[in-house]
Protein backbone atom coordinates (compact mmCIF):
# COMPACT_ATOMS: atom_id res chain seq x y z
CA UNK A 1 0.00 0.00 0.00
CA UNK A 2 1.73 3.38 -0.58
CA UNK A 3 1.76 6.12 1.34
CA UNK A 4 -1.00 8.69 -0.06
CA UNK A 5 -3.46 5.34 0.12
CA UNK A 6 -2.78 4.76 3.94
CA UNK A 7 -3.44 8.19 4.51
CA UNK A 8 -6.39 8.61 2.69
CA UNK A 9 -7.70 5.08 4.06
CA UNK A 10 -7.06 6.46 7.39
CA UNK A 11 -4.61 3.89 7.96
CA UNK A 12 -1.33 4.91 10.07
CA UNK A 13 2.08 6.04 8.81
CA UNK A 14 4.56 3.35 9.52
CA UNK A 15 7.27 6.03 10.60
CA UNK A 16 4.95 8.02 13.53
CA UNK A 17 6.16 7.96 17.17
CA UNK A 18 3.99 6.41 19.45
CA UNK A 19 2.82 10.36 20.82
CA UNK A 20 2.49 10.87 17.16
CA UNK A 21 -0.01 7.86 16.62
CA UNK A 22 -1.91 8.74 19.65
CA UNK A 23 -2.12 12.31 18.22
CA UNK A 24 -3.04 11.15 14.95
CA UNK A 25 -6.19 8.88 16.08
CA UNK A 26 -7.92 12.06 18.20
CA UNK A 27 -7.50 14.24 15.14
CA UNK A 28 -9.86 11.39 13.06
CA UNK A 29 -11.75 11.55 16.14
CA UNK A 30 -12.16 15.44 16.90
CA UNK A 31 -11.37 14.98 20.62
CA UNK A 32 -8.51 17.08 22.95
CA UNK A 33 -4.91 14.85 22.46
CA UNK A 34 -3.72 15.97 26.05
CA UNK A 35 -0.42 15.08 27.33
CA UNK A 36 -0.42 17.39 30.39
CA UNK A 37 1.09 15.64 33.57
CA UNK A 38 -0.94 17.51 35.78
CA UNK A 39 1.92 19.25 37.54
CA UNK A 40 1.45 23.09 36.87
CA UNK A 41 5.36 23.28 37.49
CA UNK A 42 5.98 21.02 35.13
CA UNK A 43 2.98 21.46 32.62
CA UNK A 44 4.12 25.78 32.16
CA UNK A 45 5.05 25.72 28.65
CA UNK A 46 7.14 29.02 29.66
CA UNK A 47 8.98 27.62 32.70
CA UNK A 48 12.31 25.34 32.58
CA UNK A 49 11.28 22.23 33.28
CA UNK A 50 12.05 19.84 30.14
CA UNK A 51 9.46 18.28 28.30
CA UNK A 52 10.87 14.45 26.76
CA UNK A 53 9.88 12.63 23.55
CA UNK A 54 6.76 11.41 25.72
CA UNK A 55 5.22 14.84 25.23
CA UNK A 56 6.96 15.83 21.69
CA UNK A 57 5.69 15.63 17.79
CA UNK A 58 7.05 16.47 14.74
CA UNK A 59 6.07 19.30 13.30
CA UNK A 60 6.04 17.98 10.05
CA UNK A 61 3.29 15.61 11.50
CA UNK A 62 1.07 17.81 12.44
CA UNK A 63 1.64 19.75 9.22
CA UNK A 64 0.74 16.86 7.32
CA UNK A 65 -2.59 16.06 9.40
CA UNK A 66 -3.51 19.50 8.64
CA UNK A 67 -3.02 20.19 5.06
CA UNK A 68 -3.74 16.51 3.78
CA UNK A 69 -4.72 14.07 7.22
CA UNK A 70 -6.80 11.11 6.97
CA UNK A 71 -10.69 11.39 6.74
CA UNK A 72 -12.55 11.87 10.07
CA UNK A 73 -14.46 8.24 11.91
CA UNK A 74 -17.40 7.97 11.26
CA UNK A 75 -19.74 10.52 12.67
CA UNK A 76 -16.58 12.54 14.21
CA UNK A 77 -15.27 15.72 12.97
CA UNK A 78 -11.54 16.02 12.01
CA UNK A 79 -10.01 18.50 14.28
CA UNK A 80 -6.19 19.02 15.67
CA UNK A 81 -6.66 20.04 19.71
CA UNK A 82 -3.25 19.30 21.21
CA UNK A 83 -2.87 20.44 24.99
CA UNK A 84 0.53 20.09 27.15
CA UNK A 85 2.49 18.76 23.63
CA UNK A 86 6.01 19.92 22.41
CA UNK A 87 6.18 20.64 19.09
CA UNK A 88 9.94 19.78 17.35
CA UNK A 89 11.10 21.07 14.56
CA UNK A 90 9.47 24.19 12.66
CA UNK A 91 5.86 24.24 11.98
CA UNK A 92 5.31 25.44 8.16
CA UNK A 93 2.16 26.08 6.30
CA UNK A 94 3.24 29.11 5.00
CA UNK A 95 0.89 29.07 1.56
CA UNK A 96 -1.76 26.30 2.83
CA UNK A 97 -5.01 25.78 3.34
CA UNK A 98 -6.28 24.33 6.24
CA UNK A 99 -9.47 23.61 6.43
CA UNK A 100 -9.83 21.65 9.98
CA UNK A 101 -10.23 23.32 13.31
CA UNK A 102 -6.96 24.14 15.11
CA UNK A 103 -6.68 24.69 18.66
CA UNK A 104 -3.88 24.21 20.81
CA UNK A 105 -3.28 25.00 24.81
CA UNK A 106 -0.57 24.91 27.01
CA UNK A 107 2.35 23.84 23.98
CA UNK A 108 5.62 24.54 23.65
CA UNK A 109 7.10 25.07 20.10
CA UNK A 110 10.65 24.86 19.66
CA UNK A 111 11.45 26.89 16.56
CA UNK A 112 8.73 29.69 14.83
CA UNK A 113 5.23 28.88 13.26
CA UNK A 114 5.21 29.69 9.42
CA UNK A 115 2.55 30.59 8.34
CA UNK A 116 2.39 33.37 5.68
CA UNK A 117 -0.38 33.69 3.29
CA UNK A 118 -2.12 30.42 4.87
CA UNK A 119 -6.08 30.09 5.12
CA UNK A 120 -7.34 28.81 7.87
CA UNK A 121 -11.34 28.46 9.28
CA UNK A 122 -9.98 29.57 12.87
CA UNK A 123 -6.59 28.94 14.57
CA UNK A 124 -6.70 29.14 18.46
CA UNK A 125 -3.22 29.34 20.16
CA UNK A 126 -3.86 29.62 23.94
CA UNK A 127 -1.27 29.89 26.55
CA UNK A 128 2.05 28.74 24.11
CA UNK A 129 5.21 29.40 24.13
CA UNK A 130 6.66 30.50 20.77
CA UNK A 131 9.97 31.39 19.67
CA UNK A 132 8.40 33.87 16.65
CA UNK A 133 5.10 33.88 14.91
CA UNK A 134 5.35 34.55 11.22
CA UNK A 135 1.82 34.93 10.21
CA UNK A 136 2.00 37.82 7.03
CA UNK A 137 -1.12 37.62 4.94
CA UNK A 138 -2.81 35.08 6.86
CA UNK A 139 -5.81 34.49 6.03
CA UNK A 140 -8.90 32.99 8.66
CA UNK A 141 -12.68 32.98 8.08
CA UNK A 142 -13.29 33.07 11.96
CA UNK A 143 -11.28 33.94 14.85
CA UNK A 144 -7.14 34.08 15.49
CA UNK A 145 -6.88 33.59 19.08
CA UNK A 146 -3.93 34.25 20.79
CA UNK A 147 -4.28 34.86 24.75
CA UNK A 148 -1.21 34.30 27.28
CA UNK A 149 1.60 32.74 24.52
CA UNK A 150 5.07 34.66 24.40
CA UNK A 151 6.14 35.30 21.58
CA UNK A 152 10.20 35.41 22.07
CA UNK A 153 10.91 37.13 18.75
CA UNK A 154 8.13 38.76 18.01
CA UNK A 155 4.86 38.10 15.90
CA UNK A 156 4.58 39.65 12.40
CA UNK A 157 1.04 39.55 11.00
CA UNK A 158 1.07 42.51 8.47
CA UNK A 159 -1.43 42.80 5.79
CA UNK A 160 -3.52 39.91 7.97
CA UNK A 161 -6.98 39.12 7.21
CA UNK A 162 -8.92 38.27 10.50
CA UNK A 163 -12.51 37.43 10.15
CA UNK A 164 -13.98 38.17 13.12
CA UNK A 165 -12.05 38.23 16.57
CA UNK A 166 -8.32 38.55 17.14
CA UNK A 167 -7.85 37.89 20.68
CA UNK A 168 -3.82 39.07 22.14
CA UNK A 169 -5.51 39.44 26.17
CA UNK A 170 -2.44 38.95 28.32
CA UNK A 171 -0.07 37.84 25.58
CA UNK A 172 3.51 38.37 26.38
CA UNK A 173 5.40 39.67 22.89
CA UNK A 174 9.13 40.65 22.94
CA UNK A 175 11.20 42.49 20.37
CA UNK A 176 12.43 41.20 16.54
CA UNK A 177 15.70 42.21 15.09
CA UNK A 178 13.64 45.20 13.65
CA UNK A 179 13.01 46.72 17.02
CA UNK A 180 9.25 45.54 16.67
CA UNK A 181 7.06 43.43 19.30
CA UNK A 182 4.08 43.06 17.04
CA UNK A 183 3.97 44.37 13.12
CA UNK A 184 0.38 44.19 11.88
CA UNK A 185 0.45 47.30 9.30
CA UNK A 186 -1.89 46.64 7.14
CA UNK A 187 -3.95 44.27 9.11
CA UNK A 188 -7.76 43.96 9.02
CA UNK A 189 -10.31 42.72 11.71
CA UNK A 190 -13.77 42.05 10.82
CA UNK A 191 -14.98 42.82 14.93
CA UNK A 192 -12.85 42.94 18.06
CA UNK A 193 -8.70 43.30 18.36
CA UNK A 194 -8.86 42.57 22.37
CA UNK A 195 -5.00 42.99 23.69
CA UNK A 196 -5.96 43.61 27.43
CA UNK A 197 -3.36 43.18 29.91
CA UNK A 198 -0.83 42.69 27.12
CA UNK A 199 2.83 43.62 27.87
CA UNK A 200 4.12 44.43 24.51
CA UNK A 201 8.71 44.64 24.79
CA UNK A 202 9.18 46.99 21.33
CA UNK A 203 7.23 48.67 19.00
CA UNK A 204 3.60 47.66 18.99
CA UNK A 205 2.88 48.91 14.82
CA UNK A 206 -0.57 49.17 13.63
CA UNK A 207 0.15 51.44 10.52
CA UNK A 208 -3.07 51.46 8.38
CA UNK A 209 -4.82 48.73 10.55
CA UNK A 210 -8.74 48.19 10.01
CA UNK A 211 -10.53 47.10 13.24
CA UNK A 212 -14.48 46.58 12.18
CA UNK A 213 -15.44 47.37 16.01
CA UNK A 214 -13.27 48.71 18.91
CA UNK A 215 -9.67 47.91 19.55
CA UNK A 216 -9.01 47.17 23.36
CA UNK A 217 -5.69 47.49 25.17
CA UNK A 218 -6.84 47.76 28.79
CA UNK A 219 -4.74 47.44 31.18
CA UNK A 220 -2.22 46.64 28.74
CA UNK A 221 1.62 47.61 29.24
CA UNK A 222 3.68 48.89 26.25
CA UNK A 223 7.16 49.54 26.93
CA UNK A 224 10.03 50.60 23.80
CA UNK A 225 13.28 52.13 25.74
CA UNK A 226 14.87 51.09 22.15
CA UNK A 227 13.20 53.77 19.95
CA UNK A 228 10.96 56.32 19.67
CA UNK A 229 7.43 54.82 19.74
CA UNK A 230 5.87 52.16 21.84
CA UNK A 231 3.11 52.13 19.97
CA UNK A 232 2.30 53.28 16.21
CA UNK A 233 -0.48 52.99 14.51
CA UNK A 234 -1.00 55.85 11.67
CA UNK A 235 -4.20 56.19 10.23
CA UNK A 236 -5.37 52.98 12.62
CA UNK A 237 -9.42 53.10 11.68
CA UNK A 238 -11.80 51.65 14.68
CA UNK A 239 -15.11 51.30 13.74
CA UNK A 240 -16.22 52.18 17.95
CA UNK A 241 -13.90 52.53 20.66
CA UNK A 242 -10.07 53.03 21.55
CA UNK A 243 -9.89 51.99 25.32
CA UNK A 244 -6.61 52.92 26.14
CA UNK A 245 -7.99 52.56 29.90
CA UNK A 246 -7.68 49.70 32.90
CA UNK A 247 -8.57 46.32 33.08
CA UNK A 248 -10.04 43.68 35.39
CA UNK A 249 -7.26 41.40 37.31
CA UNK A 250 -8.13 38.42 38.31
CA UNK A 251 -11.25 37.57 36.90
CA UNK A 252 -11.78 36.53 32.95
CA UNK A 253 -15.81 37.73 32.62
CA UNK A 254 -13.98 41.09 32.90
CA UNK A 255 -12.75 41.14 29.63
CA UNK A 256 -13.74 43.14 27.03
CA UNK A 257 -15.72 45.45 29.69
CA UNK A 258 -14.98 48.55 32.32
CA UNK A 259 -14.35 46.96 35.70
CA UNK A 260 -16.68 48.19 37.91
CA UNK A 261 -15.90 50.19 41.16
CA UNK A 262 -14.10 47.95 43.89
CA UNK A 263 -12.30 45.84 40.66
CA UNK A 264 -8.43 45.39 41.51
CA UNK A 265 -7.43 46.87 38.29
CA UNK A 266 -4.46 47.89 36.05
CA UNK A 267 -3.85 50.62 34.34
CA UNK A 268 -2.76 50.85 30.62
CA UNK A 269 0.80 52.19 30.72
CA UNK A 270 2.98 53.34 27.83
CA UNK A 271 6.91 53.70 27.91
CA UNK A 272 7.49 55.26 24.86
CA UNK A 273 5.64 57.38 21.92
CA UNK A 274 2.32 56.62 21.37
CA UNK A 275 1.35 57.87 17.33
CA UNK A 276 -2.85 57.99 16.29
CA UNK A 277 -2.14 60.44 13.54
CA UNK A 278 -4.67 60.56 11.15
CA UNK A 279 -6.78 58.08 13.41
CA UNK A 280 -10.75 57.62 12.54
CA UNK A 281 -12.82 56.15 15.49
CA UNK A 282 -16.38 55.78 15.01
CA UNK A 283 -17.21 56.53 18.41
CA UNK A 284 -14.59 57.46 21.17
CA UNK A 285 -10.72 57.57 22.12
CA UNK A 286 -10.93 56.70 25.78
CA UNK A 287 -7.32 57.28 27.68
CA UNK A 288 -9.23 56.85 31.10
CA UNK A 289 -6.57 56.60 34.29
CA UNK A 290 -3.89 55.80 30.93
CA UNK A 291 0.21 56.42 32.50
CA UNK A 292 2.27 57.51 29.80
CA UNK A 293 6.28 57.70 30.25
CA UNK A 294 8.09 59.66 27.46
CA UNK A 295 11.47 61.25 26.96
CA UNK A 296 11.93 64.89 26.32
CA UNK A 297 11.92 63.31 22.28
CA UNK A 298 8.43 61.49 22.71
CA UNK A 299 5.02 62.64 22.30
CA UNK A 300 1.18 61.75 22.24
CA UNK A 301 0.80 62.06 19.13
CA UNK A 302 -3.27 62.27 17.86
CA UNK A 303 -2.24 64.80 14.84
CA UNK A 304 -5.71 64.79 12.54
CA UNK A 305 -7.31 62.40 14.69
CA UNK A 306 -10.96 62.17 14.16
CA UNK A 307 -13.34 61.18 16.71
CA UNK A 308 -17.27 62.11 18.22
CA UNK A 309 -15.49 62.14 21.45
CA UNK A 310 -11.87 61.94 23.32
CA UNK A 311 -11.52 61.24 26.70
CA UNK A 312 -8.29 62.88 27.95
CA UNK A 313 -8.18 61.56 31.06
CA UNK A 314 -5.14 59.68 31.92
CA UNK A 315 -2.40 61.19 34.26
CA UNK A 316 -0.13 64.35 33.03
CA UNK A 317 3.10 63.07 31.25
CA UNK A 318 5.86 64.45 33.39
CA UNK A 319 8.43 64.75 30.13
CA UNK A 320 7.45 65.08 26.65
CA UNK A 321 4.58 66.33 24.21
CA UNK A 322 1.01 65.90 24.03
CA UNK A 323 0.15 66.70 20.27
CA UNK A 324 -3.58 67.41 18.86
CA UNK A 325 -2.77 69.89 15.95
CA UNK A 326 -5.59 69.34 13.29
CA UNK A 327 -7.19 66.96 15.66
CA UNK A 328 -11.32 66.85 15.28
CA UNK A 329 -13.17 66.26 17.74
CA UNK A 330 -17.08 66.76 19.04
CA UNK A 331 -16.69 66.22 22.78
CA UNK A 332 -13.92 66.78 24.38
CA UNK A 333 -14.29 65.32 27.63
CA UNK A 334 -10.84 66.15 29.63
CA UNK A 335 -9.63 66.75 33.23
CA UNK A 336 -7.48 69.78 34.98
CA UNK A 337 -5.09 67.36 35.91
CA UNK A 338 -4.58 65.57 32.93
CA UNK A 339 -3.00 67.95 30.41
CA UNK A 340 0.85 68.86 30.41
CA UNK A 341 2.32 72.35 31.32
CA UNK A 342 3.38 75.10 28.79
CA UNK A 343 5.61 74.19 25.42
CA UNK A 344 4.45 70.52 25.83
CA UNK A 345 1.03 70.97 24.55
CA UNK A 346 0.55 71.53 20.91
CA UNK A 347 -3.22 72.73 19.48
CA UNK A 348 -2.70 74.38 16.40
CA UNK A 349 -6.28 74.14 14.27
CA UNK A 350 -7.38 71.55 17.13
CA UNK A 351 -11.36 71.61 16.65
CA UNK A 352 -14.12 70.82 18.97
CA UNK A 353 -17.42 71.59 19.32
CA UNK A 354 -18.10 70.89 23.43
CA UNK A 355 -16.24 70.52 26.80
CA UNK A 356 -17.29 67.99 29.14
CA UNK A 357 -14.68 68.55 32.11
CA UNK A 358 -14.81 65.99 34.57
CA UNK A 359 -14.07 67.25 38.40
CA UNK A 360 -13.55 71.49 39.08
CA UNK A 361 -12.00 72.98 35.97
CA UNK A 362 -12.41 76.44 36.57
CA UNK A 363 -12.39 79.26 33.47
CA UNK A 364 -8.47 80.36 34.84
CA UNK A 365 -7.16 76.96 34.70
CA UNK A 366 -9.03 76.30 30.98
CA UNK A 367 -7.05 79.60 30.27
CA UNK A 368 -4.07 78.28 31.65
CA UNK A 369 -4.79 75.11 29.12
CA UNK A 370 -5.07 77.31 26.03
CA UNK A 371 -1.67 79.55 27.44
CA UNK A 372 0.40 76.11 27.60
CA UNK A 373 -0.60 75.40 24.23
CA UNK A 374 0.69 78.60 22.86
CA UNK A 375 4.36 79.15 23.19
CA UNK A 376 4.28 82.11 20.48
CA UNK A 377 1.02 84.14 20.64
CA UNK A 378 -1.64 82.20 18.32
CA UNK A 379 -5.34 83.87 18.46
CA UNK A 380 -6.85 80.29 17.39
CA UNK A 381 -7.15 78.68 20.69
CA UNK A 382 -8.59 81.42 22.43
CA UNK A 383 -11.42 81.86 19.62
CA UNK A 384 -12.06 78.27 20.01
CA UNK A 385 -12.48 78.01 23.30
CA UNK A 386 -14.54 81.35 23.09
CA UNK A 387 -17.02 79.57 20.37
CA UNK A 388 -17.64 76.34 22.35
CA UNK A 389 -17.89 78.63 25.83
CA UNK A 390 -20.64 81.04 23.52
CA UNK A 391 -22.50 77.87 22.21
CA UNK A 392 -23.13 76.47 25.33
CA UNK A 393 -24.52 79.68 26.85
CA UNK A 394 -21.54 80.71 28.94
CA UNK A 395 -21.15 84.65 26.96
CA UNK A 396 -19.70 85.64 30.12
CA UNK A 397 -16.79 83.33 30.09
CA UNK A 398 -16.50 83.41 26.14
CA UNK A 399 -15.38 87.46 26.81
CA UNK A 400 -13.18 86.50 29.42
CA UNK A 401 -11.17 83.94 26.94
CA UNK A 402 -11.22 86.71 24.17
CA UNK A 403 -9.90 89.38 27.10
CA UNK A 404 -7.35 86.71 28.13
CA UNK A 405 -6.78 86.75 24.32
CA UNK A 406 -5.68 90.44 23.46
CA UNK A 407 -3.92 90.75 26.61
CA UNK A 408 -1.41 87.76 25.42
CA UNK A 409 -1.30 89.97 21.54
CA UNK A 410 -0.23 92.66 23.77
CA UNK A 411 3.38 90.92 24.85
CA UNK A 412 3.75 90.76 21.27
CA UNK A 413 3.24 94.60 20.32
CA UNK A 414 6.34 97.28 20.28
CA UNK A 415 6.34 99.84 23.00
CA UNK A 416 3.80 102.09 21.60
CA UNK A 417 1.01 99.33 20.73
CA UNK A 418 1.52 98.15 24.43
CA UNK A 419 1.08 101.39 25.54
CA UNK A 420 -1.95 101.66 23.64
CA UNK A 421 -3.23 98.38 24.62
CA UNK A 422 -2.75 98.82 28.47
CA UNK A 423 -5.05 101.80 27.71
CA UNK A 424 -7.77 99.92 26.04
CA UNK A 425 -7.43 97.45 28.75
CA UNK A 426 -7.41 100.05 31.72
CA UNK A 427 -10.30 102.32 29.90
CA UNK A 428 -13.07 99.22 28.89
CA UNK A 429 -10.82 96.08 29.28
CA UNK A 430 -10.95 96.16 25.21
CA UNK A 431 -14.73 96.52 24.88
CA UNK A 432 -15.30 93.32 26.37
CA UNK A 433 -16.31 95.28 29.22
CA UNK A 434 -17.95 98.48 28.12
CA UNK A 435 -19.52 99.73 31.31
CA UNK A 436 -16.38 100.16 32.54
CA UNK A 437 -16.31 103.29 30.28
CA UNK A 438 -19.57 104.98 31.44
CA UNK A 439 -17.82 103.88 34.92
CA UNK A 440 -14.48 106.43 33.96
CA UNK A 441 -16.84 109.26 32.29
CA UNK A 442 -19.34 109.43 35.36
CA UNK A 443 -16.01 109.87 37.66
CA UNK A 444 -14.29 112.10 35.64
CA UNK A 445 -17.86 114.25 34.72
CA UNK A 446 -18.10 114.67 38.92
CA UNK A 447 -14.28 115.80 39.48
CA UNK A 448 -14.32 117.95 36.43
CA UNK A 449 -17.64 119.62 37.38
CA UNK A 450 -16.63 120.15 41.20
CA UNK A 451 -13.30 121.63 39.89
CA UNK A 452 -14.39 124.35 37.53
CA UNK A 453 -17.15 125.19 39.72
CA UNK A 454 -13.91 127.13 41.57
CA UNK A 455 -12.90 128.45 38.23
CA UNK A 456 -12.50 131.71 37.17
CA UNK A 457 -14.27 131.57 33.47
CA UNK A 458 -14.56 135.41 31.78
CA UNK A 459 -17.00 134.80 28.67
CA UNK A 460 -15.42 135.23 25.21
CA UNK A 461 -17.90 137.22 24.03
CA UNK A 462 -19.44 139.74 26.71
CA UNK A 463 -22.27 140.43 24.14
CA UNK A 464 -24.05 137.09 24.49
CA UNK A 465 -23.26 133.85 26.44
CA UNK A 466 -24.86 130.94 27.64
CA UNK A 467 -25.58 130.75 31.69
CA UNK A 468 -22.38 129.01 33.30
CA UNK A 469 -22.57 125.54 34.00
CA UNK A 470 -19.55 123.65 35.50
CA UNK A 471 -21.51 120.23 34.98
CA UNK A 472 -22.01 121.40 31.15
CA UNK A 473 -18.90 122.10 30.36
CA UNK A 474 -16.94 119.53 31.65
CA UNK A 475 -19.66 117.53 29.63
CA UNK A 476 -18.99 119.55 26.03
CA UNK A 477 -14.90 118.84 26.81
CA UNK A 478 -15.43 115.17 27.42
CA UNK A 479 -17.47 114.42 24.65
CA UNK A 480 -15.48 114.92 21.43
CA UNK A 481 -18.37 114.96 18.54
CA UNK A 482 -21.22 116.48 20.70
CA UNK A 483 -20.93 120.50 21.19
CA UNK A 484 -23.45 121.23 23.78
CA UNK A 485 -22.45 124.98 23.47
CA UNK A 486 -20.45 125.46 26.34
CA UNK A 487 -16.66 125.11 25.64
CA UNK A 488 -16.05 127.62 23.20
CA UNK A 489 -17.90 130.10 25.13
CA UNK A 490 -15.88 131.03 27.76
CA UNK A 491 -11.94 131.39 28.97
CA UNK A 492 -9.82 129.56 31.39
CA UNK A 493 -6.04 130.30 32.34
CA UNK A 494 -3.42 129.02 33.77
CA UNK A 495 -3.90 125.66 35.61
CA UNK A 496 -7.29 125.46 34.19
CA UNK A 497 -6.18 125.35 30.28
CA UNK A 498 -3.81 122.54 31.46
CA UNK A 499 -7.39 121.09 33.31
CA UNK A 500 -9.62 120.98 30.39
CA UNK A 501 -7.15 119.75 27.77
CA UNK A 502 -6.49 116.82 29.86
CA UNK A 503 -10.36 116.61 29.91
CA UNK A 504 -10.52 116.74 26.10
CA UNK A 505 -7.66 114.29 26.08
CA UNK A 506 -9.42 111.43 28.16
CA UNK A 507 -12.54 111.94 26.55
CA UNK A 508 -11.08 111.11 23.32
CA UNK A 509 -9.17 108.30 24.49
CA UNK A 510 -12.34 106.72 25.98
CA UNK A 511 -14.18 107.48 23.13
CA UNK A 512 -12.01 105.53 20.95
CA UNK A 513 -11.70 102.86 22.92
CA UNK A 514 -15.27 102.39 23.32
CA UNK A 515 -15.79 102.63 19.75
CA UNK A 516 -12.91 100.23 19.17
CA UNK A 517 -14.86 97.36 21.48
CA UNK A 518 -17.94 98.41 19.84
CA UNK A 519 -16.46 96.98 16.54
CA UNK A 520 -15.03 94.20 18.46
CA UNK A 521 -18.74 93.24 19.60
CA UNK A 522 -20.39 93.80 16.31
CA UNK A 523 -17.61 91.47 14.47
CA UNK A 524 -17.89 88.90 16.58
CA UNK A 525 -22.04 89.24 16.59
Amino acid sequence: MTEGAAINAGDLPDDLTATEAGMWQAFRNGSVYDLSSGDTVVDDPHGGHPWGPERSVRARIICWLLLDGPPALAGRVSSLKLAGVRVTGTLDLAGGTVTPYMEMRGCRFDNEILLPEARFTTLRLVDCAVPRLEAARVHTEGDLHLPRCRFQNGVRLTDAHIGTDLLLNQAIVYRDRSGRSIAADGMTVGQDLQAELLESHGELSLRSAKVGVSLSLRGAKLANPYARLALNAPQLTVGRTLYLTPAGVGNPLLSGTTPARGTRIQRFECLGGLRLDDGRFGDAVDLERARFSFTDDQELSLRRVQTPELRFLGDTPQRGKVVLSGARIVNLVDRAGSWPGPGNLHMGGFAYESLVPQGPFPLTRRLDWVAAATAEYNPEPYERLAAVLRAAGEDEDAREVLLAKQRRRRETLPLAGKFWGYVQDWAVAYGYRPGRAAVWMAVLWAAGTLAFSHADHPPMNSGGHPSWSSALFTLDLLLPVIDLGQAGQWQLRGGWQWLAASMVILGWILATTVAAGATRLLRRG
